[in-house]
């Protein structure tokens, strides 16, 4: 293990009551930037040697250069705050998948990094959240994904594209860092306060698809289609880390990897556009090209169901502007009802058809 050597000789002056070093102006924010990232490599070759601390550094350069190239609106002060944020997170991580979780105290990693234990979780309300550092903004880009969804496109598709972007940090670290990736897993997966920690991060997931759904289409949250259906995009992104880390274990890497999690991804999205009957399908040698045609054939029916739907809430409106619908219980409400049920009966018709179609025997293949 290499010396620690006095962080204070390198950070500055230093607030008498936080033991923090204290901000002289642009030059010193840019300074200290440098700084931390000395800092951050002495600690990861430290507790993981002097390789891998280079290959980190190398990754941090690169998810930086990126960063700043997707925020190129960012003030110095906001900089300061995310690197130094970004700092303590990866000092802990560090540390934490080294030594074990509940082995690091977060004082420990207070001493470390040279802050107090109080700026620390001015940062991160708890211990987990020092590792699962970027759960706000998944959130926040579930909420902003649905939020924004162009006119028409499908739920899947504007979830699916957020997941991407998230995703895409992971294509700026090399392959060599790539190899650690499933060592991160584990960690959370073996730590029980972490796992309770992501549980709840899916839990926040869902619930902010639930809230948007349920907004957008002026229904109650607490009915069963929002919860279900955000329940079910939330679950996408547990699919996205889950088909990234298992295809590293398998050796892909680079684009083969991006490609792999990307398809696992759609095809994830795709079921739930078409139902979870396709689990129905008969298994043998045609069940790929019958899930195939049956998902197609799916999707033009959840096409004529919606246009149903909306045709449906279209007279709803129409008969709320114009006075018809009247009192709960009135010949205006009993239409509408009516058009609902007739939609739904629709689909429940749609559905039965392609059930008795992807059930059909094919040909023989022994001719």
């Amino acid at each position: 293990m290499a010396e620690n050597k006095p962080i204070e000789s390198i950070r500055g002056s230093r607030d008498s009551e936080t033991g923090d070093r204290l901000p002289s102006g642009d030059e010193e924010a840019v300074d200290s930037a440098a700084d931390d990232d000395d800092i951050l490599h002495r600690l990861i070759s430290d507790e993981m040697g002097e390789t891998i601390a280079e290959v980190m550094r190398i990754a941090r350069r690169a998810q930086e250069a990126w960063h700043r190239r997707t925020h190129p609106d960012e003030g110095l002060r906001e900089r300061k705050r995310r690197l130094t944020r970004q700092l303590i997170s990866d000092a802990a991580t560090a540390m934490f998948a080294t030594r074990g979780f509940d082995n690091v105290k977060v004082s420990e990693v207070a001493d470390r990094v040279g802050v107090s234990e109080k700026t620390i979780y001015n940062y991160f309300p708890t211990k987990e959240s020092m590792v699962l550092d970027t759960a706000d903004e998944a959130v926040e880009n579930m909420a902003r994904a649905l939020r924004e969804r162009r006119p028409g496109q499908p739920l899947t598709d504007a979830v699916v594209e957020a997941i991407k972007a998230d995703m895409s940090q992971f294509d700026q670290a090399p392959d060599a860092l790539v190899e650690f990736m499933p060592l991160f897993g584990a960690m959370l997966d073996s730590t029980p306060a972490l796992r309770a920690a992501v549980l709840e991060i899916h839990d926040r997931l869902a619930k902010v698809a639930r809230d948007e759904l349920a907004a957008q289409a002026g229904v109650d949250p607490r009915d069963p289609e929002p919860m279900a259906a955000g329940r079910a995009l939330a679950g996408l992104a547990e699919v996205a880390m889950e088909s990234r880390m298992r295809h590293i274990s398998d050796g892909l890497r680079g684009a083969e990897l991006r490609a792999a999690a990307t398809d696992d991804l759609e095809r994830a999205a795709r079921l739930l556009e078409t139902g979870l009957w396709s689990f129905n399908l008969p298994r043998g040698a045609r069940a790929r090209s019958q899930a195939l045609e049956a998902a197609r054939a799916a999707e033009e029916a959840r096409t004529q169901v919606l246009r149903a739907l909306k045709q449906a809430r279209a007279a709803w409106d129409a008969m709320r502007g114009d006075g018809r619908a009247g009192a709960p219980g009135g010949e205006g409400t009993h239409d509408a009802r009516r058009a609902h049920r007739e939609a739904h009966e629709a689909a429940r018709q749609l559905h039965r058809e392609l059930h008795r179609q992807a059930r059909k025997p094919g040909p023989d293949p022994r001719g």
